[in-house]
């Protein structure tokens, strides 16, 4: 069995906070398949910058809470700021061409050798970091820290497995699964709004749930698809032929940072001088 170093502890305090910023990231994606015709919550476009207002600084709440529990330090914030670097770096590489954005691998695979605490905190400040790189800040930015920020605790808490290629499909095999999902949930804050859509596309205030979510996933399946596939193929590519020696690299590090080593202080006992005097 493969025995990650988690770069991060998730104590009580760090799971409440993912917990609280998963709570408000679903109402904010969700909203749509709920909302009455008369909800102030249609009213959604105009209320985009207090969701942003509202979201990052939980999402920054996370982070606080590792190093109140004592679960992320110098060492580990090091390493989380190398890899948001690598993944601001390499994300406009990709940006508007048919999805191809090799950021995915590297954080799926970062958060499978580094653990879900370090997946989560990663996903949520390497898309806020390319954002200022790339001049993206704007309402739909905490919608990608949150979905990004899912992505990476999902895969640090894939189940052990071999090394091997029996890790590396399941891994191949998880990233497929979360591009195409990213690329369906990213839909979920924009589409409500969209006019001029045909009516087998377009968003119904108030109809049913059901009725919704078969529409959100027609309007994704004609219109993003395109990218999300993309996406998800250089993913899986990434991880097949790059993973292994990547994720070999990861555990070293993390091995030689000793994030999971306890600190232990001991006496040390010095010989009784007077007593030397003494006896000579």
């Amino acid at each position: 069995m493969t025995a990650d170093v988690h770069a991060v502890r998730m104590g009580r305090m760090s799971w409440v906070a993912v917990g609280i910023a998963t709570g408000i990231g679903l109402v904010s994606f969700l909203w749509p398949l709920v909302a009455a015709p008369d909800s102030a919550a249609v009213a959604h476009a105009s209320d985009a910058p207090l969701i942003f207002a509202i979201v990052i600084p939980v999402l920054l709440v996370v982070v606080l809470a590792h190093v109140s529990d004592g679960g992320l330090d110098a060492t580990s914030l090091a390493m989380l700021g190398v890899l948001s670097a690598v993944i601001a770096a390499l994300r406009p590489l990709g940006g508007g061409t048919a999805g191809l954005e090799p950021i995915w691998a590297i954080l799926i695979l970062g958060a499978r050798a580094l653990g879900p605490g370090f997946g989560f905190s990663l996903g949520a400040i390497s898309l806020f970091a390319s954002a200022l790189v790339t001049g993206g800040v704007g309402p739909w930015l905490p919608f990608q820290m949150l979905g990004a920020a899912w992505v990476g605790l999902g895969a640090g808490l894939l189940p052990r497995t071999r090394s091997g290629w029996r890790e590396i499909t399941m891994l191949a095999g998880y990233a497929a699964v979360a591009c195409l999902a990213y690329g369906f949930l990213m839909n979920l804050w924009f589409w409500p709004f969209l006019d001029s859509l045909p009516e087998q596309l377009a968003f119904a205030p108030g109809a049913d749930a059901a009725d919704n979510l078969v529409t959100w996933i027609r309007f994704s399946l004609v219109t993003s698809l395109g990218y999300d596939i993309p996406r998800a193929i250089l993913s899986v590519a990434l991880i097949a032929i790059a993973g292994r020696p990547i994720l070999a690299a990861l555990r070293r590090m993390a091995r030689k940072a000793a994030f999971d080593a306890p600190v232990e202080f001991t006496s040390t006992d010095r010989p009784d001088r007077s007593t030397e005097r003494i006896e000579a």
